[in-house]
């Protein structure tokens, strides 16, 4: 099973499961902890070859959308969460839409900061050319220059060096990995079907989010389940550049899609046993 942590708030309380993105681990949410668990459960899971999953499976060499989505699932099922709502930056964003297609059941509704639902030019251009070098030169040097590509103004120093800093966990083989799955971002996103599996979410992006924030727009047009809110003066994490205005927003949204209490799957029982192991973020 794949490495996470927990903040517990009670048995009534949802649950709220956080997915990072390429490099990062749960600890790229350190600033939405304190304000997310005064009112849900919180869930935050490190994927395959990051943070504590870094010795995950090291046998499996590619990965595919349908095994990312049941890594999340087994962990939901040893905690016995039938559902609960989710939240996913950036390549985070990519494997929530796996699950979205692998097991929308599980899901009540979703965040998606600084999502990619499709490649522009521009970013097809740079995965080609990192393509031709990953195999070659040290991933790090890869992934400094693809972040201050994307997040290149000042203002977004402080979210490019959390990344970075987490990143230097990662190994070669593990970011080869990755940026293979990246390369499938766009074929996967087309095969979720909205009308059949209708899954309020809202997309949170930075309006200098000039990647990804096109396509995203695009999306919310055809999407009728789908809203999006533009942060102003942001770039791509804003999870962490725009941290005050991400948790607010998402707090609300994630509110307004409660359900009653009772409906919570939850037991008493197992949240006590939770309550034992219960972990904090480094921060």
């Amino acid at each position: 099973m794949l490495h996470y942590e927990t903040h517990l708030l009670s048995p009534k309380h949802e649950w709220v499961v956080f997915l990072h993105g390429l490099g990062g681990n749960s600890n790229i949410w350190y600033r939405q902890v304190r304000e997310f668990k005064k009112h849900f459960n919180l869930l935050f899971i490190d994927l395959r070859d990051h943070g504590g999953s870094a010795n995950y499976d090291p046998a499996t060499l590619t990965y595919t959308p349908e095994m990312l989505s049941k890594d999340v699932v087994q962990v939901l099922d040893g905690l016995s969460i039938e559902k609960a709502h989710f939240a996913g930056i950036s390549l985070g964003s990519v494997v929530l839409h796996a699950l979205h297609i692998h097991a929308p059941e599980r899901i009540k509704s979703m965040i998606l900061g600084g999502a990619i639902i499709r490649l522009t030019r521009v970013a097809r251009a740079i995965l080609r050319t990192g393509n031709l070098l990953k195999d070659v030169v040290p991933y790090m040097w890869l992934y400094k220059t693809f972040a201050l590509i994307l997040m290149p103004k000042a203002h977004h120093k402080k979210s490019r060096d959390v990344f970075i800093q987490e990143a230097k966990k990662l190994s070669q083989k593990g970011f080869i990995k990755w940026y293979r799955f990246a390369g499938k971002a766009c074929k996967i996103y087309p095969q979720i079907d909205t009308e059949k599996n209708v899954i309020p979410k809202l997309y949170i992006m930075g309006d200098q989010d000039y990647m990804f924030l096109g396509p995203v727009k695009e999306d919310t047009v055809v999407d009728k389940a789908a809203s999006l809110h533009i942060i102003e003066a942001c770039g791509h994490v804003c999870n962490i550049e725009k941290y005050k205005e991400f948790n607010q927003t998402a707090i609300q949204f994630f509110k307004d899609q409660e359900v009653l209490p009772s409906t919570v799957s939850i037991e008493k029982s197992t949240f006590i046993k939770l309550n034992k192991m219960k972990t904090s973020l480094h921060v």
